[in-house]
C-alpha cells in the first residue's frame, strides 16, 4: 500500500510540474508581452513599463517561473490588477461559495444516482429500467442552465420558497446560506446524477453476471444480499472515477450556474478575470484548480486501493 501511495504521489507531483509549465507558457509567453495584452493596444509606453515592473516581467523566463511557483507554494498568488487586492483573498472569498456548492451538488447527485442505478440494474429489461434510462438520457441532454431557469420560475417566482439569486454570506447563518445554494446545487446535480446513474447501472450489470455472484446465490444469499455484500464494492470502482471527475467539474465548471443565480463563486471570478484581462488572477486560479483536479484524482486512486485489494498487491 505504501509503495502504491508513493507511486501515485510522484505521478501527482510530475503532473503538477508539467501543468505549471503549460499554464505559465500560455499566459506569459504565448501572448507576447502580458503587460501590453492587459492594458490594450492604446496603452502608453510609460504605463506598460510601470505594469511590467509591477508584475516582475523584466526578469528572465526562468526567474519569473521560479518566482511564480515559489509564491504559489508560500500562498502569495500576487496582486489582482483589477481589484487591487491579493489574489489569495479573492480565492478564499470565492471558495466560501464554490466549495460548499460543489460538495452540496456532489452529495445530491450521489444520493440520487446510486439508488436509481441499482434499481435499474436489478430490474433490467423492465418498464422501470426503460423509464429510468429515458429520464437519465433526458437529464444528460438538457443543459443545466435550463434546469436552473426552470427551478427559478417554479420555486422562486411561482412558489416563492427560495430567492431567485444572490448569496447572503455565511455570517448570516448556515441555514440562509444553504438555502441560497439549494437551487443552484439541484441544477448542477441533476445532469451529474443522470450520468452517474447510467454508469452505476452499467457497472453493476457487469458485476452481477460474474461467477462469484452465481456462487453467492448458490450458497443461499438473496439477490439483495449478494448485491450488497459482493457486487456493490466491485461496481464502485468506475463510479469513483466519475465522482472524482464530477467534483472537479462542479468546483470549476459552474460558471453558467453562478451567473444565473448571481453567486460570487470561483467560476464567476475566472470569467470576470478573463473578460477584464487580469492575467494575474487567471494564471494563479487556473493553477489552483489544476492542483485541485490532480489532488482529487490522487484521492480517487487511493480509494481504488481501499476498494480493490488487487491494486495494492500489484503495487
Amino acid at each position: 500500500m505504501l509503495r502504491y501511495l508513493i507511486t501515485r504521489a510522484l505521478s501527482l507531483g510530475l503532473s503538477l510540474v508539467v501543468a505549471s509549465l503549460v499554464i505559465f507558457a500560455m499566459i506569459e509567453v504565448i501572448p507576447g508581452d502580458p503587460a501590453s495584452f492587459m492594458l490594450g493596444l492604446n496603452a502608453q509606453p510609460e504605463t506598460v513599463a510601470a505594469l511590467r515592473d509591477e508584475l516582475g516581467l523584466n526578469g528572465s523566463l526562468v526567474t519569473r517561473y521560479l518566482n511564480w511557483i515559489g509564491g504559489l507554494i508560500s500562498g502569495d498568488f500576487g496582486i489582482s490588477y483589477t481589484y487591487r487586492v491579493p489574489v489569495a483573498e479573492l480565492v478564499l472569498e470565492r471558495l466560501q461559495v464554490s466549495l460548499p456548492l460543489a460538495l452540496f451538488a456532489l452529495v445530491l447527485s450521489t444520493l440520487i444516482a446510486i439508488p436509481v442505478g441499482m434499481i435499474a440494474a436489478s430490474r433490467r429489461g423492465t418498464g422501470s429500467d426503460y423509464t429510468i434510462m429515458g429520464v437519465t438520457q433526458l437529464g444528460i441532454a438538457v443543459p443545466n442552465f435550463w434546469f436552473a431557469m426552470l427551478l427559478v420560475l417554479v420555486f422562486a417566482v411561482q412558489l416563492r420558497w427560495f430567492s431567485a439569486g444572490g448569496f447572503p454570506g455565511w455570517d448570516q447563518g448556515f441555514g440562509p446560506g444553504m438555502k441560497a445554494l439549494t437551487l443552484p446545487a439541484i441544477a448542477l446535480a441533476l445532469p451529474q446524477a443522470s450520468i452517474l446513474a447510467r454508469v452505476m447501472r452499467s457497472s453493476l450489470l457487469d458485476v452481477l453476471h460474474q461467477d462469484y455472484m452465481r456462487t453467492a446465490r448458490a450458497k443461499g444469499l438473496s439477490v439483495a444480499q449478494a448485491t450488497r455484500r459482493h457486487a456493490l464494492r466491485n461496481a464502485f470502482i468506475p463510479v469513483l472515477t466519475i465522482i472524482g471527475l464530477q467534483f472537479s467539474f462542479l468546483l470549476a465548471g459552474a460558471i453558467i450556474i453562478e451567473n444565473v443565480f448571481f453567486l460570487p463563486g470561483l467560476g464567476r471570478l475566472i470569467f470576470q478575470a478573463i473578460t477584464q484581462r487580469d492575467l494575474v488572477v487567471v494564471e494563479s486560479v487556473v493553477m489552483l484548480l489544476v492542483f485541485a483536479v490532480i489532488l482529487v484524482t490522487f484521492l480517487v486512486d487511493v480509494a481504488y486501493a481501499v476498494v480493490d485489494p488487487r491494486l495494492r498487491r500489484r503495487a
